[in-house]
């Protein structure tokens, strides 16, 4: 059996009723590890330290969890964790709740100056969204461009379109809807009342129903057992009546659950019971992920996969989801017809509901009504005999219409009634488009695995070449095409500043402001390294290295190649770039040169410096950056002048002041080298935006060809 990756809606239920045992707890800080996963890292007066973990990859959770269980902190936080930390720092945690029945959360943040929401959306490709206190979205790690809606920065966020919840609909809406399925019973709770698989057989199990029942077999009888069941499910849910399970198969976690189910002890899995089903949560993903980690640092296995199996699986999905389009196609069709039924039947539907609408205004009670248009049927009365029934609770009745019926709002008109019943075939004919787009995926899904099963056919052809590979070739290993892309990350100390390797090995470090210029100048520039800056307001410090910071300084004759590339970085760095210029003077000083004395009666600003002196000047230094992504022996985004990014990186980008700010063209680089990139997951890990846009120019730029 896979182990669960992503929690249920019905999982998300009972964690709000949990979680909102910590609300008053305050947010000291926030960290990004990867793309997807988010951590809170709080204070609670009564529990200490807490941790709030909310992941959207392939992996979809959200609990806190115990501090024991969470990694180290990364490096550098990105900006997305920068604006968290800006945002929340100080806040208190004022609650979460759901939305409507669907696989997102949202977490409340309030502080003085400014209240929060991070909206977690676990279902999809996923998503985490922060908003203001008006709603629109400040930052989100995925921006979404739909017809249906939007999320993006500045703009107002906008939930999906609302489902049904199985766990509040009315009895006579939860008849109709499984009555106007054409598929089982079993598939009808999993997808139009959105139960999902495990739950949706849960339910016919506890309703004593045999799952595979066809919906045009099923009586009233079995509708209600099974909604008795969805009712018992709810009143556990809302009351917190939890007792929580993690079961296992084979000593490896394969599922956590609010409360035993009968269909995993069917399954005769091994099972460990929790107090409350937080603590399950955190206790069963800690597992899995060191399961994960274990699987990581053995040997790969040589077993096939079983490539048959998933198409198989794929094309069983296909077929059910086509079928859930014929059922919309049907279901629209209905509700048309019972629409143009009305009309057809204007005089006689009109008749009932005035009759009725005058009787409820004379203060006559809903079941008189009914038990005076039973007699006038009795009676031989044309309207009364199309009235099949009256439901008082919800003001509607159920008309006889000749080859359909229809329920309809009694307090309304006919025309007012047939616009409803419009506007709900065209609700389903959206709804259908939906699962157009999801049987799309599916198909992806289906080719994707197919793909891998002729690539994994092809590698053990080309396995025994590969492994006798000689290691002096390694610079011509075309890392675009791997299949698999290896991670060697070991952060280095000059990361944090602007930096790049000459095509002849040696350093160039420049700062990222006023701060850093100083610091570069006091604490890293020694003996034999070169001083540069462009002859331009607005430049950064650049410091051509001799030696590393724990080495001897001395001296060193830099080849021609390197002092020219130095001047190039310092050039584009500058405001030479931003002011859309294309060229500018540098020149070069040696560290004894530069001082942070002015002379008498001037004063210097913070990373600014006297330079005293000749200098050896580097005219019309042509502007020239690139990006890229090195693999080897680092995995890691590099940036500087050309020649030396071609020299290090396996694909890089060369740009030139253009019109795309620097974010913007920070994601547009990102996609595009994770197109070049055969294992785009490698692309994601190691060249996020952030990473990207440290390496680019202030100012606007755009792509050379």
């Amino acid at each position: 059996m896979d182990p669960k990756r992503e929690l249920s809606s019905i999982d998300l239920a009972a964690l709000v009723t949990e979680l909102g045992r910590y609300e008053g707890s305050k947010v000291d800080k926030a960290y990004l590890y990867g793309d997807d996963l988010l951590r809170l890292k709080l204070r609670d007066y009564d529990r200490g330290r807490i941790e709030l973990m909310i992941e959207v990859g392939e992996v979809k959770r959200a609990h806190m969890a115990d501090p024991d269980h969470v990694s180290d902190a990364p490096g550098r936080p990105p900006n997305f964790a920068k604006m968290l930390r800006n945002r929340l720092g100080g806040a208190d945690f004022a609650g979460v709740s759901q939305y409507e029945f669907d696989r997102i959360l949202v977490f409340e943040f309030e502080r003085p100056d400014a209240n929060t929401s991070i909206v977690a959306e676990l279902f999809g490709q996923g998503n985490i969204a922060v908003r203001d206190e008006h709603g629109e979205v400040i930052q989100s790690l995925e921006t979404v461009r739909l017809k249906s809606r939007t999320v993006a920065p500045g703009a107002t966020y906008e939930f999906p379109d609302s489902r049904i919840n199985p766990l509040s609909v009315s009895y006579d809406k939860f008849v109709r809807e499984m009555e106007a399925s054409t598929s089982d019973v079993v598939r009808t709770l999993a997808t139009q009342l959105n139960l999902g698989g495990l739950y949706a057989e849960e339910v016919c199990t506890r309703g004593g129903i045999e799952k595979e029942t066809d919906i045009d077999d099923a009586d009233e009888s079995m509708f209600r057992n099974v909604y008795d069941a969805l009712e018992n499910l709810a009143t556990r849910l809302n009351a917190g009546d939890f007792d929580p399970r993690i079961y296992f198969e084979n000593d490896q976690v394969v599922d956590v659950t609010p409360f035993p189910l009968a269909e995993r002890e069917a399954e005769n899995l091994d099972e460990e019971a929790y107090d409350n089903f937080n603590d399950a949560v955190d206790e069963y993903f800690y597992r899995f992920d060191r399961s994960a980690d274990d699987a990581d640092s053995t040997e790969p296995t040589t077993s096939k996969p079983d490539f048959e199996a998933e198409i198989a699986k794929q094309n069983r999905i296909i077929e059910q989801q086509q079928q859930a389009i014929d059922g919309f196609d049907k279901q629209a069709a209905a509700e048309r017809a019972r629409a143009e039924a009305l009309y057809a039947n204007y005089e006689l539907v009109d008749e009932i509901l005035t009759t009725i609408q005058n009787a409820r205004a004379e203060g006559i009670p809903w079941d008189e009504i009914d038990e005076t248009l039973q007699a006038g049927a009795q009676q031989g009365i044309d309207a009364a005999k199309a009235v099949i029934g009256v439901d008082g609770s919800n003001g509607t009745v159920t008309v006889d219409l000749g080859e359909t019926q229809a329920t309809i709002d009694a307090t309304t008109g006919v025309e007012k009634n047939a616009d409803e019943l419009y506007t709900e075939a065209k609700r389903i004919e959206e709804k259908k488009e939906g699962a157009k787009a999801a049987i799309e995926n599916t198909r992806e899904e289906l080719e994707a695995v197919k793909a891998r099963r002729d690539a994994w056919e092809a590698e053990d052809a080309e396995k025994e070449d590969e492994q006798e590979e000689n290691e002096d070739k390694k610079e011509d290993i075309d890392w675009t095409t791997r299949k698999s892309v290896p991670i060697k990350r070991n952060e280095q100390w000059y990361e944090r500043f602007r930096w790049f390797h000459t095509t002849d090995g040696f350093l160039v470090i420049g700062g990222r402001n006023a701060e850093q210029n100083e610091e570069l100048v006091k604490k890293y520039m020694s003996r034999g390294d070169k001083f540069f800056h462009a002859q331009a307001h607005g430049a950064p410090v650049t410091i051509l290295k001799a030696t590393g910071p724990s080495e001897a300084a001395k001296d060193i004759e830099f080849p021609d190649a390197t002092l020219q590339q130095a001047a190039t970085f310092a050039v584009s760095h500058s405001s030479v770039w931003k002011a859309g210029q294309y060229s500018g003077d540098v020149y070069m000083v040696d560290p004894d040169q530069v001082s942070k004395t002015p002379e008498s009666g001037e004063y210097i600003e913070k990373g600014s410096f006297v330079i005293r002196g000749d200098r050896t000047y580097f005219d019309d230094t042509a502007v020239d950056l690139s990006v890229g992504i090195q693999c080897e022996p680092q995995t890691r985004v590099v940036g500087g002048p050309t020649p030396a990014v071609e020299a290090n990186a396996a694909s890089h980008i060369r740009l030139q002041p253009g019109k795309f700010a620097q974010n913007d063209m920070a994601k547009r680089c990102y996609r595009t080298l994770k197109e070049r990139f055969v294992d785009d997951s490698f692309v994601r890990k190691v060249a996020s935006p952030d990473l990207i846009q440290e390496h680019l120019p202030a100012g606007g730029s755009e792509q050379v060809d």
